[in-house]
């Protein structure tokens, strides 16, 4: 069973690696070196037939403690967390059980404190993963169960340990726990192998996805995924509940990249972007469409709202476009506003009656607010 685990912790070391040289995921790494570390304390298990009592027994178990570290660092890798430094206590620990002299007196005192370093490490790495306000991917939940039967069994192991009676020699793999945890270890590295890939690739997956549905210049959402996310923000609009949308635009967007480079013209699109968040009401929803348009889709929102809400826009992107790019004509925003308290046909047509507003006022002399409900009314601030 000994030589299995080191086949099956071998391939689960190599699996893990094979699997970080395509995801990059900095966890992989560790998880790969928590086997690596276990098929090497196997292997030197093997030698305690051979009379090396002290790395094969001593050594070999304080190596299972050093895995089980690896598995806890990837999952805080993972869950971008920390420990206190209380934990470097199990280090202390470690070292003092190689000090123990090698008999069969000590090998229960060895069995229980090895079980117990084992135990806490384990059991940690799964309370890493209980959902923190957000549902957990299937491979972080069943990587987290995984490791809280792995660590429960070596509570019980270690409780067994001293139990009066019970049969253990580490020297020659007798009692029957011993030989129970050579199966439990065995299935367990197949397990906690396969959760751990899993775990990874759905976050992988996921980053995909956001990506997907994100500007890579700004972070909004692009208008694929507003598209998306829009059928479901309409079904709540009615006349108690009236929705808007804000198109808009930047003026003289252009002179910015003539006079100060597209980097700048850049600079000033992610800072719009930020403001736009800063000020986004709950359950709103942004979006960059391309070039300098911008879209916001309100819940909710009445006209004085809106007003409001653009008028702040307004204020705050002129004071930073006059600091930071300096233009012969004002660099402001024209925003052209469309109320409505019915799910409208299509995003697309609501859009279009909201550009048709935007128009209204870059033709008007730019730096206002245009409702399409009320054609003449026209604000400048």
């Amino acid at each position: 069973m000994l030589t299995i685990s080191v086949a099956l912790a071998a391939a689960a070391a190599l699996y893990l690696a094979i699997e970080w040289r395509s995801v990059r995921e900095t966890s992989l790494l560790f998880w790969s070196a928590g086997f690596a570390t276990i098929t090497v304390g196997c292997v030197l298990a093997l030698l305690r037939g051979s009379g090396l009592l002290f790395i094969g027994i001593w050594f070999a178990n304080g190596l299972l403690v050093v895995a089980h570290g690896f598995f806890l660092t990837g999952v805080l890798r993972f869950t971008q967390d920390r420990l206190s430094r209380g934990w470097l206590m199990i280090v202390v620990v470690w070292f003092a059980l190689l000090l123990l002299p090698v008999g069969p007196q000590w090998s229960k005192v060895m069995l229980m404190v090895n079980s117990l370093l084992v135990a806490s490490l384990t059991l940690k790495a799964s309370s890493l993963l209980r959902p923190h306000g957000k549902s957990l991917s299937v491979g972080a939940v069943q990587l987290r169960y995984v490791l809280l039967i792995h660590g429960l069994f070596y509570v019980a192991k270690a409780g067994i340990a001293i139990t009066p009676g019970t049969l253990i020699d580490l020297a020659t793999f007798g009692g029957l726990i011993i030989q129970i945890s050579l199966v439990e270890g065995a299935m367990a590295i197949m397990l906690i192998a396969l959760s751990m890939t899993g775990t990874v690739r759905y976050r992988r997956e996921e980053r995909i996805a956001r990506l997907a549905a994100r500007d890579p210049l700004t972070a909004l959402y692009n208008r694929r995924a507003l598209e998306v996310r829009a059928g479901h923000f309409f079904k709540d609009v009615s006349p108690a509940q009236p929705g808007a949308l804000l198109l808009i635009d930047i003026d003289n967007f252009k002179l910015v990249n003539d006079l100060h480079g597209h980097i700048a013209g850049d600079r000033l699109l992610v800072a719009l972007s930020e403001m736009i968040r800063t000020v986004l009401p709950e359950r709103a929803l942004a979006a960059r469409l391309g070039g300098d348009e911008f879209v916001i889709l309100l819940n909710g929102a009445s006209s004085e709202q809106v007003m409001e809400l653009g008028g702040l826009l307004r204020e705050q992107f002129q004071q930073y476009a006059g600091k930071t790019v300096p233009t012969p004509h004002a660099v402001t925003l024209s925003i052209g506003v469309n109320l409505f308290d019915q799910p409208p046909a299509s995003l697309a047509a609501l859009i279009e009656q909201g550009d048709v507003a935007l128009y209204q006022s870059k033709r008007s002399g730019r730096d206002s607010i245009r409702f399409v409900e009320r054609p003449m009314a026209d604000i400048n601030h």
